[in-house]
């Protein structure tokens, strides 16, 4: 399944020919590159040409830019593996919350991580850049197919060899409209008033400045009409590609925020897109519920059977997903980038735990993050010596490969550079599930007696059958799960009293039963509950500042985490926070 992705990756790298970077209006011009193709000829390979363009609206935000890990990027002014569409966006959404601290003294990342940024940090100016930058892509891919006359290009009802047809054409259009929306989203969450960049204005004029709230409306409308039946909206099941699903699900997303971004809540239209979604999974996976059985199985390197065309659909719980294939996309982004900041040298080791050869040793959660999971079970373990060890773990499964007391980590953050100061969520891996069940399997390393989970054979007494040289992953990268749209639907009954109770307090308990954790009661279906267990279920997901605002937890003093406002225990900070300036 992902050597389909090359298809898309592979074709847009031609757009680099084209002299399609951060300026995106260069496609009249002929390439300099004497070995590529010519304008002239386009209309020889129309499905080249525009699976090529397309492809690159796809690798925006997988990729930095047209070669290597960090090379090449799109954008200038940020490192290109910072400047990753992912990794961007984590960097806003994540570091400056209780969910991440970066311990490095990177440029401008110590300001995220404790909340004392200003409107010259790099990675403020470099998230901005690269979302416009993916917007501008986008929105030139529907310029070309609206010119494709100009380079004599056609498309026929009935395509055959190198043609395209209009259906195809009119499919991938709402494909790029929905990938433009999606970057959006982040710009109006993260930024607020920005600017209207839209495919109707001719390239190279100035945006429009639009208001918070006018961007919303422009968006959502604009996703209302790509899942329209009249749409005529046709899911390919091809990996790699976009569904009508993961299309809904980022319209539950900008409706369960619809309050902070217009001032006006829109809960029952959240409710209803989900009940939609929800719909179309019933029946199959955990508990009839669609979920996949396995939750860490969700963040490996076969997740692609989780996916839309993924080779397990009854488990289909990633909604969207953003592929990737070593060798075919590497990036230090994307899940490359949350595997090696959360391993140390001792957890790559023979036997490869974590089937990746890179450890950044990096990136830690706080105190009161962790404690949300209820570090209280007394655990042990036996080492090959037979020398047993007693210390305090958490029952909650999605905790099972983190880095805890079983291996010397502390809980606090007292020492803000110190690595094991702090527990380190390990949740994305290169290890292999079991495709046939989606389960990933848990063992107890022989060595050391700790838990350990992958596919893998006992008999060796080296590496047990799990590749610790694989130098980037073939993990993908969740953008929206189905647990999400339950966890979405649940809140917007809370908040909007829209739905049906009893479904509402269900949606959750499929997810944290799943978890191997106690369901809720009615009294303990709780807004302050629900976003522990988001945070629970979404971290790490570019979920957790969004939520926070949403609560009112990230700014004033209502909720403090260990570095917030940079006091070792955390302080208030001002309610302009909620926002990032737009750069200078």
């Amino acid at each position: 399944m992902k050597s389909i992705i090359s298809k898309f990756f592979m074709g847009a790298a031609f757009v680099c020919t084209l002299g399609l970077g951060s300026c995106v209006n260069d496609l009249d011009q002929l390439p300099k590159n004497p070995t590529s193709i010519d304008p002239s000829k386009f209309s020889e390979n129309p499905r080249e040409y525009i699976g090529g363009v397309m492809g690159k609206c796809y690798s925006g935000i997988a990729v930095s830019g047209q070669s290597g890990a960090g090379g090449s990027a799109d954008i200038s002014g940020l490192d290109g593996g910072y400047s990753c569409w992912s990794r961007a966006i984590f960097m806003l959404n994540e570091f400056p919350t209780d969910e991440a601290k970066w311990i490095w003294p990177d440029a401008g990342v110590v300001d995220l991580v404790t909340n004392t940024w200003s409107d010259t940090n790099p990675n403020i100016f470099g998230t901005y850049s690269r979302l416009y930058t993916h917007i501008a892509i986008c929105n030139e891919f529907m310029r070309l197919v609206a010119n494709a006359g100009d380079y004599g290009i056609s498309f026929p009802e009935q395509a055959s060899g190198n043609q395209i047809s209009r259906a195809e054409v009119n499919q991938l259009l709402l494909e790029a409209r929905a990938l433009r929306d999606l970057s959006y989203f982040y710009v109006i969450d993260l930024y607020g008033n920005a600017a209207l960049c839209w495919d109707d204005q001719a390239a190279g004029t100035n945006p429009v400045p639009t208001t918070r709230e006018e961007l919303f409306n422009t968006v959502v409308a604009d996703l209302e009409n790509i899942i329209a039946p009249e749409s005529g909206w046709v899911d390919s099941n091809i990996y790699g590609r976009l569904s009508k699903d993961g299309v809904e699900a980022l319209l539950v997303k900008f409706y369960l925020n619809a309050e902070v971004f217009t001032g006006t809540a829109q809960w029952q239209k959240c409710w209803d897109h989900a009940q939609n979604i929800i719909a179309r999974h019933k029946g199959s996976g955990f508990q009839g519920s669609g979920l996949a059985n396995d939750y860490l199985a969700l963040f490996c390197a076969n997740n692609d059977i989780f996916a839309p065309g993924g080779s397990l659909g009854s488990q289909n719980e990633i909604l969207w997903t953003i592929p990737y294939a070593y060798e075919l996309t590497e990036a230090y982004g994307g899940s490359f980038f949350l595997m090696a900041a959360s391993l140390t040298d001792s957890s790559v080791a023979t036997p490869g735990w974590f089937g990746i050869n890179a450890q950044w040793t990096c990136m830690h959660t706080t105190k009161q993050f962790a404690q949300t999971f209820n570090f209280s079970a007394e655990k042990s373990f036996t080492d090959e010596n037979g020398k047993t060890t007693t210390y305090i773990g958490s029952k909650d499964d999605r905790t099972y490969l983190w880095s805890d007391a079983s291996q010397g980590f502390n809980m606090d953050n007292t020492d803000f550079s110190t690595f094991k100061d702090g527990y380190v969520p390990i949740k994305f891996t290169n290890l292999t599930c079991d495709p046939s069940t989606g389960l990933l399997p848990r063992w107890n390393d022989p060595k050391t007696g700790l838990p350990r989970a992958g596919v893998h054979d006992l008999s060796d007494p080296d590496n047990y059958g799990i590749d610790a040289q694989a130098p980037f992953p073939d993990t993908d990268l969740p953008v929206i799960r189905l647990a999400e749209v339950y966890l979405s639907a649940a809140e917007a009954h809370l908040r909007g009293g829209v739905g049906n109770a009893a479904d509402a307090l269900q949606y959750v308990n499929y997810v944290r039963e799943r978890a191997n954790v106690d369901r809720f009661t009615v009294a303990q279906f709780t807004l302050n509950n629900l976003l522990e267990e988001r945070g629970r279920e979404l971290y790490w997901e570019n979920c957790r500042r969004t939520d926070l605002v949403r609560f009112g937890r990230f700014t004033g003093s209502t909720y403090n985490w260990n570095w917030k406002g940079y006091a070792p225990t955390g302080t208030s900070i001002d309610q302009r926070m909620n926002l990032f300036p737009i750069p200078t």
